[in-house]
Order: structure tokens, then sequence, then C-alpha cells
């Protein structure tokens, strides 16, 4: 049997992936955490409310209440408004190909190389504006995609492949910090200060002292020269 403290963090564990089924996976940081997961984990233990996530709109607060058992409350303004869809445009004349978009990207939704033009996979953006703060040329601005804000079969409905990109792109970032590190691992390895390397051993001396005399006795015993 489980004990009590193991069954309440299964449970709060629990109802944080249903929470998280529920956000649209913006993945936005509006709601004053680094994702949308942190956030689930959040109002599974308590520490927020239902009423952060203006990607969601007032029917994804309803709805995250609703599982809370808490009183339904609209999307509190200090967050944000709900608002219709949009997505980030690039100003291809104005790019200069820093990549500093792709890396604040957290769908891997821009494509590009540096020194080169980038390009918005317009599908696949979540809206997030997290690309617009980095880019030092302000070339990326926010356009909408519909006229109204989403049904919310349609939000869920985008999130599906939104928590897809975020979770591939977090395993690939893991991947890289973990080759990094071993690659590092093995340098240090092969590059010992001269302080730390193992001690010349009596064996060791003992040895070169003998090489060094039957070098010299096959030289003529007095080292090749003398007066």
């Amino acid at each position: 049997m489980r004990k009590p403290d193991h069954d309440s963090h299964w449970m709060e564990h629990f109802l944080a992936d249903r929470l998280d089924a529920l956000l649209p996976q913006t993945q936005c940081t509006r709601c004053g955490y680094a994702a949308c997961r942190p956030y689930a984990e959040a109002m599974a233990s308590g520490e927020a409310e239902a009423d952060r996530c203006p990607p969601g709109g007032n029917a994804g607060a309803d709805a995250l209440a609703a599982l809370l058992g808490r009183a339904a409350k609209p999307v509190d303004p200090a967050y944000g408004c709900e608002a219709a869809p949009t997505v980030a445009v690039i100003d291809e004349a104005a790019c200069i190909g820093c990549t500093k978009c792709i890396q604040a990207c957290p769908v891997d939704a821009i494509v590009g190389a540096a020194k080169r033009m980038h390009s918005i996979l317009a599908d696949e953006c979540t809206g997030c504006e997290l690309c617009i703060a980095p880019c030092p040329v302000d070339c990326i601005t926010m356009q909408p995609i519909a006229a109204a804000p989403l049904s919310r079969a349609a939000v869920l409905a985008r999130a599906v492949s939104a928590r897809r990109r975020y979770e591939a792109r977090a395993h690939r970032l893991e991947r890289t910090v973990a080759e990094r590190s071993t690659r590092e691992i093995d340098a240090r390895a092969t590059d010992v200060p001269d302080d730390v390397k193992p001690p010349i051993t009596r064996s060791a001396v003992l040895e070169a002292i003998a090489r060094g005399r039957a070098k010299r006795a096959a030289g003529g015993g007095n080292g090749g020269t003398g007066t």
C-alpha cells in the first residue's frame, strides 16, 4: 500500500496531466510560468489560479476551474486578454539572420541559418510572441489569422501539434547539452595538468638509469669522446 504522501504526490501529478491537457500549449509564459506544464503543476498544487491563460480564453479558464473544483472566473487582465489568434511574420528585407528568434521559439516554428533570412512556419506558430523581443532589428510582427478568438475545440486541436513540437524541441536541447558536457569531460581528461599527473616512481627512475648505462656501454663506455 502506498504511503499517504506518495498517494498525494501521485494524485497531484495526475491532476497536473489533466490540467495540462486543457491548456493551449502556446508556451507563451504570460501566466508567469516558463511553459504550460509548469503552470499546470502550479494549479495542481494550489499555487496558481485558473485564470492566468489568455490564449485559452474564458472558456479555457472555466474548464480549468471546473476540473479544480473552483469557482469559474474570466481571464485576469493582469495576464492579458483573450484575443483572436496571431502568427509571427518576418520582414525578409530587414532580417539579418542572427538566429536569436530561432533560439527563442518554443516550438521550432522558425527556420533559417546564421546570416541567412529566416522564415516562419505559419501552421506551427503558436503566436506566443517570444521571438519579438530578442530580434535586434525589430523585423518581426504579429498578424491575426482569424477575426475572433478560436472555439474551444479549435484551441485544443491546435494544442496537439504545439505540445508535440515543444516536447521534441525540449528533448533535442537536452541531448545537445548532454553531448556538449560529454565532449568537455573528454577534453579535460586528455589535458591533465602537471600537478595532477601521477608522480614518477622509483622503479621508473631505476629503469631510466639502466637504459642510460646500456646506451653508454654500447657507445664504448665513454660517451664516444675522450682526450
